[in-house]
């Protein structure tokens, strides 16, 4: 999609709302689509990067991914499922977890609507969690926020 597209609308928009009123109407809106020229673009980015990553969140497996490229912008569907044992003989650790009754209603609540086991959810959730890349501050993040050019 081009961003510009939708930034050229919203101040396409502007303009006409300033076309209502008289001359100081106009030049206000005017200088209001100017600053918006500045700033929409990296909102525009802000709000998608958070759209990807909360659908990354929801999806049962890989991530979204957000690509820019000058003008075009792009959320890409990146499977990253990790590779799964072809058998149960390579799962030799063992861990125990207790488990608030809520907790483990909700881990058997999802692992069934994603048509997996408990132990399967389990495996590809901490698959998931533990591929996370740390940041130099020490939090784990995968959202990528601000604006470029090419």
């Amino acid at each position: 999609m081009k961003m510009s597209s939708a930034v050229d609308g919203l101040l396409s928009d502007v303009t006409a709302v300033g076309e209502l009123g008289d001359a100081h109407v106009a030049d206000v809106a005017e200088r209001i689509a100017a600053v918006l020229a500045r700033s929409l673009p990296s909102r525009i980015l802000d709000l998608l990067s958070e759209a990807a990553g909360e659908l990354a969140h929801e999806l049962p497996q890989g991530r979204v991914e957000l690509h820019v490229s000058g003008d075009d912008v792009e959320l890409v569907h990146v499977d990253d499922d990790p590779a799964t044992p072809e058998s149960d003989a390579e799962l030799t650790a063992r861990i125990t977890l207790r488990l608030s009754d809520q907790l483990k209603a909700r881990v058997e609540e999802s692992a069934s609507r994603q048509g997996l086991s408990v132990n399967g959810w389990v495996l590809r959730t901490l698959e998931r969690g533990a591929s996370v890349t740390t940041q130099s501050n020490g939090r784990a993040g995968s959202r990528l926020r601000g604006y470029g050019n090419s």
